[in-house]
């Protein structure tokens, strides 16, 4: 397919690209720079696409579309996919978290805040990597998320596959969800949520939608539902309304969500910042086309790993309420690094 070879020439020649598939379809596009000069992104109100990092002091990088070649394709992946080799995290790493989870939930305790999504990276030694191989595992995986190969040479190459949209924006229209809850997938969708699950997705879909009430008209929330994101299982309610703010005041508004956050946004992001003790970088960021035909279409950087040398970081974390397990929390972590070992030849 002439899209994996337009990826195979720009990793060769050291230039930067992304490719990537929207939800459930079987295009695959692509934007190609033509040179290897890092652009920057100042307000959101360029044109391109865009990979933007968790914490907004720092740079959000800019593939130009007027720097840029843009190509898309139709594909037809037949793979198959060993899982069986998935090795298990360390002792350290466990204690660790859970230690980060009982200081959350003595911060919540304490009326700190009232959640708060605290993370973790994992390091997995890989063996011949291959960004184009594992971007087609990813792509045949996972069919019903947001998946994408991104490399630019002097940031480094990140791969994912986010079930979770941030926001989509046509013509003074948006569409956004509130994504929070997650169990492991035992065979069907139909399943009961525990109330830790529900109060944690109702934090998040209330702070969305009083935050977009200020600056939207007819904010609209459907029923909560849950949705399959490979291994896992989340609660989602789709938001949706008329905006008459630009795109940047929109973007502002929402990023970062409570879903990668807490609630209030400004302390339960300072707890983070203190006590992850580490850069979640381009994690729990955004990236995706933005005023791209006067359209935007950007998701919530989750699932993800970052590729350098013969390691693969992979980023994984979920949300902390008064009623969270510590023990429960550090086993929903290693569930969700699955989805990425799922495709590593580890």
């Amino acid at each position: 397919m002439d899209i994996f070879l337009k990826i195979e020439k720009s990793l060769n020649n050291k230039l930067p690209f992304v490719v990537y598939r929207t939800p459930n379809t079987d295009i695959l596009k692509g934007w190609f720079q033509k040179n290897n000069e890092l652009f920057t992104s100042d307000n959101y109100t360029e044109s391109g696409f865009i990979f933007a990092p968790f914490d907004d002091k720092n740079d959000a990088i800019l593939l130009p579309a007027n720097q840029a070649r843009f190509y898309e394709e139709i594909i037809d992946l037949d793979i198959s996919i060993d899982e069986k080799n998935q090795n298990s995290s360390d002792n350290s790493a466990e204690e660790n978290h859970i230690e980060l989870v009982k200081k959350g939930i003595n911060a919540i305790t304490n009326n700190q805040f009232k959640k708060v999504v605290l993370s973790r990276k994992e390091s997995v030694k890989i063996n011949n990597f291959d960004a184009i191989d594992t971007l087609k595992k990813l792509l045949v995986k996972y069919p019903n998320a947001y998946t994408y190969l991104w490399f630019h040479p002097k940031v480094g190459l990140w791969l994912g596959a986010t079930p979770e949209t941030l926001v989509k924006i046509n013509n003074g229209t948006f569409k956004t969800m509130s994504l929070a809850g997650t169990q492991v997938y035992q065979g069907s969708v139909n399943v009961r949520w525990k109330h830790k699950e529900i109060e944690e997705q109702q934090f998040v879909t209330k702070y969305i939608t009083s935050r977009l009430s200020s600056v939207c008209n007819q904010v609209e929330e459907e029923k909560v539902a849950t949705i399959k994101a490979g291994n896992l299982l989340h609660l989602r309610t789709l938001i949706s309304g008329k905006t008459t703010t630009k795109n940047t005041t929109l973007i502002q508004k929402l990023h970062p969500t409570p879903a990668v956050c807490g609630l209030p946004l400004e302390v339960s992001k300072e707890f983070i910042l203190k006590n992850e003790k580490y850069d979640r970088s381009f994690y729990t960021g955004f990236l995706g086309e933005l005023n791209i035909n006067q359209k935007s279409e950007l998701f919530v950087n989750l699932r993800c790993m970052n590729i350098e040398n013969n390691t693969a970081t992979i980023f994984v974390g979920g949300g902390i309420t008064k009623e969270s397990n510590p023990k429960k929390e550090w086993l929903e972590t290693v569930a969700k690094t699955k989805t990425m070992k799922a495709v590593l030849a580890i």
